[in-house]
This record gives structure tokens, C-alpha cells and sequence, in this order.
């Protein structure tokens, strides 16, 4: 049986209207039967004509219509596919799944797929994966890269709720699936012109000479304007190969501009400036080294000037030779593998010692906090801070969390018996409870703020002074100050034992206070054997003459059998990586303090012939803690700060939170593969 055709909804209800009307007249005919009889019945058979010619006249033109609304139905749907088909943006449908269903034309000339091309878009833009499809419930937006294209990918999701559940054709209720809409917009032309607008952007540099008093002082009168000539001749030529703009603005500091498209350039070339000018000889038996800290991607041409006096800064305080580019927020290092010079002035230690005694004496009390896991060298540091301030007559305080088996002997000798206050060691709690605006917080020993035994008492005054002879890293305490950091000191033990003979005349050690200072000194330097200077014996002849012991502090710094052990286990298992690096790992089981039995055993791995670095890893806290060491050969400085750590170019370190053991030994020789491809380390 055939089905006639209904309209539905508005249109039927226009099209009835007529009809409808009919009802109207029969109402309104009602009173004119009262009124007259003769007038009712002209109307009432007016109102039967009319139903009459209505009705013939919609089953006569029924189909008729019907027909017109359904080609122009057909004539706007094709209309539609056709703008859709020939939009000038790059168009397709991709199903649940990420497969292609349908592209326009636009999209077959970018990607060459024609309409019957029904794989995964994944296969042709390796970004859209079927994860990105289905996790994204708004729209999402992604760049893409197609040949020579650069487009940013909209993906609109059609859901089928949209779709009318009346159409014979599609029956989707109750189904979570849906459509994707995918867009491709080019933005190629824009990126084009985004990158040349950055690459014509200025550059502010800074270049300092990092020696040149001791450099310009080991040569003869008549020759120093020979040098500082060669070396202005260096650095002029160098930049304007690459159209570089230099002014000197002191005798050994200069001023460049050049454009960020060059800054790649220099880059590739790994800043060859600073191994060109080291070759500058007239007679100097001392090379000279330069630190140069660039700037770029500033809002205005002041950011990236200070972005360069950031840089310059970081450069120098990692003890120079090397180059510092800070871009924004992201900085990058350059160099920095050659052995720090050693000053021999002490003008600056002198300045230093007068600069904190003026902080102390303005604050009511002094708080003294090194890195989280206290080693020697940080409580030394610390208890020397607190002589200086006992002089003063200050309050001192010292946070220490946690007590390793190689701290214990020396804290034991500071107790209420021997006359120190009972509150003079506090842990992290206490610390915060005690800081105010009137509290000066002294970090010793680290410069990170993650790295101390109480972050929180950073935030909480603004009186912040940093004592440290690690190399600045990209984290650093914000706005101390006075900051002493000097990467050629052997210890920060070092650093306050100079300090405190400039501190005040009438400054009085005590035997065991001299003991824990001259203790961090010995265990920086590994008994003396590493990173020791001038400065570093006459610090250790100064704790000697105010009553340290050699064989006292060599009887507190021996180990337990337990520790002797673990370091047997390191020595045994040992892998030779490379010829030239020794890998171990020392067993944190049964070991009190394995961060400290680490670091001795990484000194120990260097003696064996022909290694050039040893790394040890241990497994404390749910972090990896690695100590690096090396004699002279190899900077593990740089291997430590790949990883997120940093130290000296023969001691450094590194922690890891998100991984294993065996995780960290891979990534550890991964890097050094790195390095040597890269020709920064040679075997």
C-alpha cells in the first residue's frame, strides 16, 4: 500500500491554514442565524463552496509542491556541497576512529589524497592521533607541518545529537561516537614573516675580560698595549663577520649589538672568541680568558639588555670562561671546561667579611641553613657564621634536619656542657616559626633555594645573604643581599675562614669550632689533593693557629665498618664505561648516611689507572643521588648539570626523583656519549 505524503511541523501548519479558516466562517455564521435566517444560510453555503475548492485545490497541488520543496531542497544541498567542496580552506571529516571519510578539494591539492583516500589521519599528519581525537571534547587547535606547509589543525567534534533521529538513514541513539571536523589553516606565510621579524630583532651582549690584571700584570710595561690591542683586534673581528656592532665601554669590557638571526650561527661555530683569544701571546705566561653573556627575546631593547647583565652575572659566578645566553626564561650555557684561575687578592673576601658584619649587626637575629642532606663543609660554614655573629652579640641559629654519621662527632662537640645554647641546632619547623622581617637568613654552602633545608624562611624575610662556592645554575636564591659566590674556592669552609679574619679584630675559635671548619675544608679538597690553592693552605694555617688538630679531626671523620663495607661493594661491582668512567652503585641497605658513603667512594674510584670521572649512584629518600669526581681530564660539572645538578669541573652532583637506578646509569652514559660525539670531551 502506498503511503501519502504528510507535511510536518510549520510547513504543515501553513499549508492547512486555509483549512483552517473554514472553522472560523462556521463560527462566525452562527450569530448571523439569529440575526437573520436568510443572511446564515447565504454564508453557510458560501463556507461550503469555499472547504470545497480549498480541499480540491490542495490534493490537486500536493504532489506539485511536494516536488518543489524537494528540488529545492536538493538545489541548496548541492549548493552547500559545492562552497564546502570548493572552500579555500583545507576541509575534511574524520570518523571516531581518526579514519578519514570525506576531504574537499582543498585538501587534495595540499596533501595530493584524493576523496577516496579513507586511511587514518595519522598517516598524513603524525600529530592527530586517535588519542588527540577522542580526549579532546572542545576544540582543539595543533600545528601541523605538511612539505613546506605550516597549518594549525582546528578539530571540532559533531556529535550525532545534532542529527534528526527521524532520518531513516542514520539511527545513533544511545551511541557515545561521533564525527570530527578537521580545518587546515596556512599559516605559512605568517611564520615566514613571525621568523624574520625575530631574526632582525637586536642582541644585547656583554664581553668581559675575566683576567686582566693578572693577565696584563705577568707582562712587561711596554707590551700591555700590545696585548690589549690584539685582544680589541679578537673581538672586533669576530663579531663583525657577522655584522656585529662592539664598543668598548671599559678598559676590559665591551658592549655588542647584533641580530638574533645570527645568534644560530654563533652557536654552530661553539663561540670559537673564546679559544681564539687564549692563543693571544706577547710574553703573558698567563692566557687570557673571556666570559660573555648574551640577551635576546626582550619585550624592548632595555629586557634584553638586563637579560645580558642576568647572563654576564651567571657567567662569572660560574668562574667565567664560558658563554651565558639567556632567552626569556631559558638560558644556555657554552664553555666553561677550562680549570678556574686562583686569585691571589684578597680584596674581595676583605669587602665581603665588612659588608656582612653591617647586615648582622642591623638585624636581630641571624638564621644559617646549608643543602638539604648537611655535609661537612655546610655545617663548618655554618658554624662559623655563628662565631661571627656570637662576636657581634646576635642570636644564632643553625637548621639541620637530618644528622649523617659524618656530622654526628663533630655536632656532639656543640652541647649545653660545653657552653653553646640548647636551641642554637633547630630543625625546618622551628625555622619558620622563628623568621620574621627583622631575621637574617644566611644559605651557605648551595645557592639553589630547592636545594636548602627550608625553602619556606626564603619567602619569609627579605634580609637574605648567600655564601657558596658552587657554580651559578638557572634556579638561584632571588635578590639576596650580599652574595659571595667564588667557584675557585675549595669549600665555602674556605670563604668564612677568609671572612673571619677581616670580620673584627678581637674574633675568637674555639678548638672545636676550628676543628669543623678546617673539617669541611679536608673533605672538599679530598685531604688536600683536589682544587687546592694558595688561599686554600693559608685558610687551613689560620684554623691551625686558632687550635684545630690534624688527628682530631682525622679520628671524628673516620667511618663505621658498615660504611668501609658499602664502599668495598662500590669498588667491586664498579663498570668501566668507555675505557675511562667508572659506574658504580653503593647499597643503601644497612648504611646510615649513603649520600655520604657515595662521595667517598667516588673519590676512591680515581684511583684506579686510567679512569678520568666515576659516578656513584645511590638510592635514598625515593630520589637517586649521584656524586661525580674527576682529577683534572674530564669536566663532570657539565655532565651533573644535564642532569638537573651542577658543582665544580672535579665535583659535582645530580638528583633524580623520576626514575630507578638502572634508569639513571643509562641516561648518565647516554650523556656521555653525547658529549664525546659532540667532541666536548676527548678519550
Amino acid at each position: 500500500m502506498k503511503k501519502s505524503i504528510r507535511f510536518k511541523g510549520r510547513l504543515r501548519n501553513f499549508i492547512f491554514a486555509p483549512m483552517f479558516l473554514t472553522i472560523l466562517l462556521i463560527l462566525m455564521n452562527i450569530p448571523l442565524y439569529l440575526y437573520r435566517w436568510e443572511s446564515g444560510m447565504a454564508v453557510s453555503v458560501f463556507t461550503v463552496i469555499y472547504f470545497l475548492v480549498v480541499t480540491m485545490s490542495y490534493q490537486r497541488n500536493k504532489a506539485v509542491f511536494a516536488n518543489e520543496l524537494i528540488n529545492f531542497a536538493v538545489q541548496y544541498g548541492t549548493v552547500q556541497k559545492k562552497l564546502l567542496n570548493e572552500l579555500d580552506i583545507a576541509y575534511a571529516i574524520i570518523d571516531y576512529d581518526g579514519k578519514i571519510l570525506w576531504v574537499n578539494d582543498k585538501f587534495t591539492e595540499i596533501t595530493g589524497k584524493d576523496k577516496g583516500y579513507h586511511r587514518s589521519v595519522t598517516s598524513l599528519f603524525s600529530h592527530i592521533t586517535r588519542e588527540v581525537i577522542q580526549k579532546n571534547k572542545d576544540d582543539c587547535q595543533l600545528h601541523v607541518d605538511w612539505g613546506e606547509y605550516d597549518f594549525r589543525a582546528l578539530l571540532r567534534r559533531i556529535e550525532f545529537s545534532g542529527i534528526s533521529t527521524d532520518n531513516p538513514l542514520v539511527s545513533m541513539e544511545g551511541s557515545e561516537e561521533y564525527l570530527t571536523a578537521l580545518y587546515l589553516y596556512d599559516e605559512t606565510q605568517l611564520n615566514k614573516y613571525i621568523r624574520e621579524n625575530d631574526d632582525q630583532k637586536l642582541v644585547a651582549a656583554l664581553v668581559y675580560i675575566d683576567n686582566y690584571e693578572e693577565a696584563f700584570n705577568s707582562i712587561e710595561d711596554v707590551k700591555r698595549s700590545l696585548l690589549a690591542a690584539l685582544i680589541d683586534r679578537k673581538i672586533n673581528k669576530y663579531f663583525i663577520n657577522i655584522d656585529g656592532l662592539v664598543r668598548k665601554i671599559e678598559k676590559d669590557k665591551y658592549f655588542v649589538v647584533f641580530r638574533y638571526i645570527y645568534l644560530s650561527q654563533l652557536e654552530e661555530d661553539k663561540y670559537s672568541l673564546l679559544e681564539e683569544v687564549k692563543t693571544v701571546k706577547v710574553g703573558n705566561e698567563m692566557a687570557v680568558t673571556l666570559s660573555i653573556g648574551i640577551g635576546s627575546k626582550g619585550d624592548t631593547y632595555n629586557q634584553s639588555y638586563d637579560y645580558a647583565r642576568m647572563a654576564i652575572d651567571l657567567a662569572l659566578g660560574r668562574g667565567g670562561d664560558q658563554v651565558v645566553v639567556k632567552e626569556g626564561e631559558r638560558v644556555t650555557y657554552f664553555g666553561g671546561s677550562s680549570k678556574q684561575v686562583d686569585k691571589n687578592t684578597r680584596v674581595k673576601a676583605r669587602v665581603k667579611a665588612h659588608a656582612l658584619r653591617e647586615m648582622i649587626e642591623s638585624r636581630g637575629h641571624v638564621i644559617v641553613m646549608g643543602h638539604h642532606i648537611a655535609d661537612v663543609d655546610s655545617f663548618g660554614a655554618a658554624i662559623g657564621v655563628y662565631c661571627a655573629g656570637r662576636v657581634l652579640g646576635k642570636r644564632v641559629q643553625i637548621v639541620i634536619n637530618e644528622v649523617t654519621t659524618s656530622l654526628r662527632p663533630l655536632k656532639d662537640n656543640f652541647t649545653e656542657e660545653n657552653g653553646y645554647e640548647p636551641d642554637m641546632f633547630i630543625d625546618s619547623e622551628t625555622a619558620i616559626e622563628e623568621t620574621n622581617n627583622n631575621t637574617l637568613v644566611m644559605v651557605v654552602d648551595t645557592n639553589r633555594p630547592n636545594y636548602t633545608d627550608c625553602p619556606e624562611i626564603l619567602k619569609k624575610t627579605k634580609s637574605i645573604v648567600v655564601f657558596d662556592h658552587h657554580r651559578h645554575g638557572s634556579e638561584v636564591v632571588e635578590n639576596p643581599i650580599l652574595s659571595y659566590i667564588e667557584p675557585y674556592a675549595s669549600s665555602t669552609c674556605e670563604m668564612i675562614a677568609e671572612v673571619l679574619q677581616y670580620f673584627t679584630e678581637n674574633i675568637r675559635l674555639a678548638p672545636c669550632e676550628a676543628d669543623a671548619i678546617y673539617a669541611g675544608i679536608l673533605i672538599d679538597t679530598n685531604n688536600f689533593m683536589q682544587k687546592t690553592g694558595v688561599r686554600t693552605f693559608e685558610a687551613a694555617a689560620y684554623l691551625r693557629r686558632c687550635g684545630a688538630e690534624v688527628i682530631r679531626v682525622r679520628k671524628m671523620l673516620r667511618n663505621d665498618m658498615a660504611d668501609y663495607k658499602a664502599r668495598a661493594e662500590v669498588m667491586r661491582y664498579a663498570e668501566v664505561y668507555r675505557g675511562a668512567f667508572a659506574i658504580s652503585v653503593c647499597p643503601a641497605r644497612k648504611v646510615e648516611s649513603p649520600t655520604v658513603v657515595s662521595a667517598q667512594s667516588a673519590n676512591e674510584l680515581l684511583n684506579i689507572t686510567g679512569i678520568k670521572a666515576s659516578f656513584v649512584l645511590t638510592e635514598y629518600q625515593n630520589k637517586i643521588y649521584i656524586s661525580s669526581r674527576s682529577i683534572d681530564e674530564i669536566n663532570v660539572q657539565q655532565i651533573m648539570e644535564r642532569l638537573g645538578g651542577g658543582g665544580h669541573a672535579s665535583i659535582a652532583g645530580a638528583q633524580l626523583a623520576d626514575c630507578n637506578v638502572e634508569e639513571a646509569k643509562y641516561r648518565v652514559r647516554e650523556i656521555i656519549d653525547e658529549l664525546i660525539e659532540k667532541g666536548e670531551i676527548e678519550q
